[in-house]
């Protein structure tokens, strides 16, 4: 098995952590489906690294529900649950919009052109299909604007809610044009932050959270805009 979000890694420091932010990467975006059967041995060679941090890798997707043990076997991709995912979206809906709104109100515009090249890397990551880097851009994205609040509490559990989301249907939307419609809400946001404008700001991350049960799920929407 060779997935083209797993590259060779060259020897260094946080080997364990590289490999299981591309294997969670992989397994969000639903490159990775789940039911997937992955060895410890297989992925090590692919790697290029020893089996040690893919163990160990392999030990913290478990702990977050991503993969399950087969004895004898490796690990298991664990089947989506619907319900779980709904929980996750409900928590964030609670967070993220308000959290925009506040920073409309206290946006630093010396800061936009740094975040437009931010945004700019997602929408690259989108047209070029490279769902690994669309992945890492978005999530860079929205928590450092998140950050700009100065709460790191509020960044920390905005941080570990996305990391739990899973979006297999992203893999699906490369063949169309759902993904850059996506991606380029991230410029929009900002047009909405730099106007300060709170209520669109708010509507816009609940619609742009929304996708995690439409779109990036595999599942149809009725409007862009509900």
């Amino acid at each position: 098995m060779t997935l083209s979000s797993i590259q060779r890694l060259e020897p260094g420091e946080s080997l364990r952590t590289r490999v299981e932010r591309t294997l969670s990467t992989a397994i969000i975006s639903g490159e990775l489906a789940p039911g997937t059967l992955l060895t410890v041995p297989t992925l090590a060679e692919q790697f290029a690294v020893s089996a040690t941090p893919v163990r160990e890798a392999m030990l913290d997707l478990e702990k977050r529900g991503f993969v399950e043990p087969v004895r004898n076997k490796g690990f298991r991709v664990t089947v989506v649950s619907d319900d779980l995912l709904n929980d996750i979206v409900e928590i964030r809906l609670l967070l993220e919009p308000p959290a925009m709104a506040r920073l409309a109100g206290e946006f630093p515009m010396d800061r936009l052109a740094e975040f437009r090249a931010e945004a700019d890397d997602i929408v690259t990551g989108a047209r070029a299909g490279d769902l690994t880097a669309y992945l890492l851009a978005d999530q860079r994205f929205h928590l450092e604007l998140t950050s700009l609040l100065g709460n790191a509490v509020l960044v920390d559990t905005i941080a570990e809610l996305r990391a739990r989301t899973r979006l297999v249907g992203l893999v699906s939307l490369l063949e169309t044009s759902m993904l850059d419609v996506s991606a380029r809400e991230h410029h929009l946001l900002l047009d909405h932050l730099a106007a300060g404008d709170a209520e669109a700001a708010s509507d816009l991350m609940r619609q742009h959270i929304r996708h995690a049960v439409g779109w990036w799920a595999g599942k149809a929407e009725e409007t862009a805009g509900e």
